[in-house]
C-alpha cells in the first residue's frame, strides 16, 4: 500500500518512470482523501490538501518513493457545439450563472448530461452530442490565483 501526501505536477519526462497508474474521473480528481486501485492492483491512499483537483498526467509521490501518475477515466459527457462567438457567450453565461462544470474549447461545451440543461442549450441554437470522454472542467479564476487572500 502506498500514503501518498506530495503533488509533482504535470511532468512529462517522468511519466514513463511512474510506478503505478491511477485512472479517474472528474469527481474523483476533485477529493484530496481517497483510497484507490491503481491498473498495477496496488492499494494506494491519498492524503492531499483540499480544494486542489488534481490534474490529467499528474505525478504524486508516495511516502516510500513511488511515483504515481494520474489518468483520466473516459465517462459520459454531452457535447454541445454552435457556429459564432455570440451563442457562445451566451451559453457560457447561462451555464455559469448555474454553477455548472463546464470543459471549454473553441465554440464547443461539455458537460455531464443533464436533459434540462441540454434543453436550455438547444434553445440557444447549441447542437448537442453524447460521447464518451475524459471530462476536465475549469477549475474556475481564483483557483489559477498565485496569492493568498
Amino acid at each position: 500500500m502506498y500514503d501518498v501526501h506530495h503533488r509533482l505536477g504535470v511532468s512529462l519526462e517522468n511519466n514513463e518512470n511512474a510506478d503505478a497508474t491511477v485512472i479517474l474521473n472528474h469527481e474523483q480528481r476533485e477529493r484530496g482523501r481517497l483510497l484507490l486501485t491503481s491498473t498495477q492492483g496496488t492499494e494506494i491512499r491519498l492524503f492531499l490538501k483540499r480544494g486542489q483537483p488534481l490534474m490529467v498526467g499528474e505525478l504524486l509521490k508516495s511516502d516510500c518513493g513511488k511515483l504515481i501518475k494520474i489518468e483520466g477515466a473516459e465517462e459520459a459527457v454531452a457535447v454541445a457545439h454552435c457556429e459564432d462567438w455570440h451563442t457562445f457567450a451566451l451559453a457560457c453565461y447561462h451555464l455559469g450563472n448555474r454553477h455548472v462544470k463546464v470543459q471549454v474549447k473553441a465554440l464547443t461545451l461539455m458537460i455531464k448530461p443533464d436533459h434540462v440543461l441540454e434543453e436550455m442549450l438547444q434553445l440557444l441554437e447549441l447542437t448537442i452530442s453524447h460521447k464518451q470522454a475524459i471530462f476536465v472542467p475549469e477549475s474556475g479564476a481564483y483557483k489559477q490565483s498565485a496569492h493568498a487572500h
